[in-house]
Order: structure tokens, then C-alpha cells, then sequence
């Protein structure tokens, strides 16, 4: 079966529902093709803190009613060393800026009733995705859905389907230079049926090693700790699990840390990753497809949003004018911004974990670093505006 379209957007994450979001609002036409399930798309938990211009985009794309109704604002974020905890006051050192937390998951629950809404296809269990004709005026998808082949052709290719996905292998080799980090450290983080005990983020640097205490509804809380990136699930019991947190997390004030059930629990790696250009011919990546963050920062999504908003603009100026300098320089503005991202979200993975073979001497700097931070309102202020997301230009 032989269709057509304007932009094949492979991946059904923030990415390409996002984007499909974007064209449509710009009377693009676009079809959206994803290899998982309604519900797993629905139901993986991954990020959950929306930078400030992430928000701002979905109101303009009237996509944010719930993310207003249930997600929480924060205005600052508490950082926890020597026993003691500093707030670093976000919106009062950026003017006003903010950070909404609400589980990507439920971004994408919006963002695929939205589109659904509006009569728009996306194709979930969509198989054998393959790409082709990438250096050609119409690129070619090829795919099988409902037991049958097709044959997609269009105009542009949006590749948003992640680290793993097949639109970043579908470039020739050679055309990709890669950057990449793997850190010597990971996450055990956990979902808990058990109401916040802070009500804005903890980050805690402890001799035993990083902890984080965050939150995704006022009666569910999400906490990480570190651990070695060979360690594993089956070595962490719900009773050892708390016990660290409590002790990476305790105060000198008597701060109490609230637990309960454990709902899911998962070890991730800290890995940074970029490819550049973010380009070829006609195929155009976007968000994990094209890099990879440590997620310390709280960038990963909110970066891919950034992709795909600086791609929608380009497609639509094409197709209004025929205009191709956005579409050109796609992998240029975009990677500006995806460095700036890597060096904070690397900056801050390494201040906040103790690193194995760390000396007293290296420790010492660190801590001068953090109280530099607290004390310091230029230091403080560089954070916050980092945190809360760079403006677009």
C-alpha cells in the first residue's frame, strides 16, 4: 500500500508528538509512527520536571490544561551537603522562571489524546520501520501495520525515535561524527506510594554517595540514589533501599524522611551522548535520537522539545516560501543548545557524586564548590538559570 504525506515522524515520544503538534498548528500534514502500544507509550515512566519554556510552548499549543491542573510548580530546589540543606531560590535569581513537575508519561497522554482529538493518525505497533531515499526531494518509508506493508512517501523525515530506534543507523556511515561519555556511576531510583516529604527537590551529595528525593503527585514520590553501574535490583530490598535514602538524606535539623510501598524500581546508567550534524538530506533527528544527557539536570525532554520546535519552524518556512536557511542551519542552533545543556548536566552529575578513587584533597574542592554555590548569588544565579531552561531565541 502506496501513501503519501508531507513529514513521516517516526516515534510517538514528547518528541514527535510535539512536533506533530507544531506542523499541524502550521497546516502541515504529518503522520506519526510508533512501534510500541497505546498503553506502554502511556505508561513509561521517565522525566518528570518541565523547564519553564516547555510550558509556555504547550499553552500555545493548548495542550497544558491538566499539566495545570495537577502538575507542581517549584520555585526553588534544596541542595544537601555537610549535614545541611541550602535552597537555591530559582525563580527570585531568573526573574520569575519555574520548573513544573509532571511525569512525562502524562505529557504523552495528553499529547496523544490531542492529536487523536483532532482527527490526526498515529499508527502504534507500526513494524519493520525502515527508511530510504533520505538524499532525495521525497525520502521513503517503509513499514508494516495491521498485517500489511506500506509504503510512505513525503517531503521530510523527523527521527524521534530514540537512542535505539532505526532513524540515526538509516545514515550512511561516515556522515556522523559521535561524542560520548559513559559515567562511573548510575541510578537505583524508585516510584513510592508515600506522600512527598519535601515539597520542592532535594539534591544531596554524601559521603555514601548521591541521593535525590522528587515527587510526582502530592501522594506519590520519586527518589534515586547512586550506585555502582554493575549493581543490581535483586541486591536492594525495600529495607535497605529506605535505610540508605534516610541516611544520604538526613539533616542536622531532625528532617524526617516519610516511606511506604515501593511501586517500581530501575538501575540506569548515566551516559552522555551527542551525533552531529543532526541531519542528512531530507531526515532530520531530534531529541535521544541525536543525544543523550545525564539525568541530574532534568534536561532530557525538555531538550527534545527544544529539536523539534526549532525543525517545526524550518518545515513551515519551506513550505511557505521555500525558504531553506532554518532547514540548513538545524544542526547548528540546535547543537549550541545541546552542548550548553551536556556541560551543565555533566557539571552537575559530577558535583553531586562522590566518584570511586575520589582523594580527601578532591573531596575538599567539592565541598568548597557547593558552599561557592550557596554563598555566591552570581554562582547561584548561573544554576537557577540553567535549571530552570535557557530562553529560545
Amino acid at each position: 500500500m502506496t501513501e503519501s504525506t508531507q513529514v513521516a515522524i517516526v516515534g510517538a515520544g514528547p518528541a514527535g508528538l510535539v512536533l506533530s503538534h507544531l506542523l499541524r498548528r502550521a497546516g502541515i500534514d504529518s503522520i506519526v509512527l510508533e512501534n510500541r502500544t497505546r498503553a506502554y507509550v502511556g505508561q513509561r515512566v521517565r522525566a518528570g520536571v518541565l523547564e519553564q519554556g516547555t510550558v509556555e510552548l504547550l499553552d500555545q499549543l493548548g495542550l497544558s490544561e491538566r499539566l495545570h491542573r495537577e502538575g507542581l510548580v517549584h520555585h526553588g530546589v534544596l541542595l544537601t551537603f555537610g549535614g545541611r540543606r541550602h535552597r537555591i531560590a530559582l525563580s527570585d535569581l531568573t526573574g520569575g522562571r519555574s520548573i513544573t513537575v509532571y511525569g512525562q508519561q502524562e505529557l504523552v497522554k495528553d499529547l496523544i489524546a490531542g492529536r487523536l482529538a483532532g482527527g490526526a493518525p498515529i499508527l502504534f505497533e507500526a513494524e519493520d520501520v525502515s527508511l530510504a531515499d533520505l538524499d532525495t526531494a521525497r525520502p521513503l518509508v517503509r513499514y508494516r501495520h495491521g498485517g500489511a506493508s506500506h509504503e510512505l512517501r513525503c517531503d521530510f523525515v523527523a527521527g524521534c525515535d530514540g537512542f535505539h530506534g532505526v532513524s540515526r543507523p538509516s545514515i550512511p556511515s561516515g556522515v556522523l561524527s559521535t561524542y560520548e561519555r559513559t559515567y562511573p556511576f548510575a541510578w537505583l531510583g524508585i516510584l513510592a506510594a508515600v506522600a512527598p516529604s519535601s515539597d520542592e527537590l532535594i539534591y544531596a551529595r554524601h559521603q555514601r554517595g548521591f541521593a535525590l528525593h522528587s515527587l510526582r503527585s502530592p501522594d506519590v514520590s520519586r527518589l534515586y540514589i547512586q550506585v555502582d553501574p554493575s549493581d543490581r535490583l535483586d541486591n536492594w530490598t525495600d529495607d535497605r533501599i529506605w535505610q540508605e535514602l534516610r541516611a544520604r538524606l538526613a539533616t542536622d535539623d531532625g528532617w524526617t524522611l516519610h516511606d511506604g510501598p515501593i511501586l517500581e524500581r530501575v538501575i540506569a546508567v548515566h551516559h552522555s551522548f551527542v551525533v552531529e550534524p543532526m541531519q542528512y538530506g531530507r531526515l532530520f533527528l531530534a531529541g535521544d535520537a541525536a543525544h543523550i544527557v545525564p539525568p541530574t539536570g532534568a534536561k532530557g525532554l525538555n531538550l527534545a522539545v527544544a529539536d523539534v520546535r526549532v525543525l517545526a519552524q524550518g518545515i513551515a518556512d519551506w513550505y511557505a516560501t521555500g525558504a531553506t536557511a532554518a532547514l540548513d542551519g538545524y544542526s547548528a542552533r540546535c547543537l549550541a543548545r545541546v552542548w550548553r545543556v551536556q556541560e551543565f548536566s555533566s557539571w552537575m552529575s559530577t558535583l553531586l557524586h562522590p566518584l570511586p578513587g575520589e582523594s580527601a584533597f578532591d573531596e575538599r574542592l567539592v565541598r568548597a564548590r557547593l558552599d561557592w554555590i550557596c554563598r555566591s548569588e552570581a554562582a547561584a544565579r548561573s544554576l537557577a538559570e540553567n535549571y530552570v531552561g535557557l530562553p529560545f531565541e
